[in-house]
C-alpha cells in the first residue's frame, strides 16, 4: 500500500467565505465522494484547513499505486467539474498512524 498527502486548493483564497450555491453543491458532492472512500479505507483522514492565507482541504489517502491515486484524484467531483480547483497528491514514504499497520 502507498500513502499520499493530498491537498485540494480552491479556485480563490476567499472560497470558504463566498462560495456560490453551485459551488456549495459541488463541495457536498466532493465530501460524499471522500466519505465513501473513507468507508472503503482509502481515505484515512480528510477535512478543511482554515488557513488565514486562504483555506484548502487535505487528505491522507491509501492507494495501491500511483495510478490508483491518479484515478481517485480524477474522479473527485471538484476536478471533474473543471471549475478551477487544483488537487496535489504527494507520496508519503512512510505513514505513522495507529490506523495503519505497515
Amino acid at each position: 500500500m502507498k500513502y499520499f498527502f493530498c491537498k485540494l486548493i480552491p479556485p480563490r483564497a476567499t472560497f470558504a467565505q463566498d462560495m456560490t450555491q453551485a459551488e456549495r453543491a459541488l463541495m457536498g458532492q466532493h465530501v460524499a465522494y471522500w466519505q465513501d472512500l473513507m468507508h472503503k479505507q482509502k481515505a484515512l483522514a480528510f477535512g478543511p484547513v482554515a488557513d488565514p492565507q486562504g483555506g484548502y482541504g487535505i487528505g491522507i489517502i491509501a492507494a495501491s499505486s500511483d495510478a490508483e491515486m491518479e484515478i481517485l484524484r480524477e474522479n473527485d467531483p471538484t476536478i471533474k467539474a473543471n471549475e478551477g480547483f487544483r488537487f496535489e497528491a504527494l507520496p508519503m514514504p512512510r505513514l505513522m498512524s495507529p490506523l495503519v499497520t505497515q
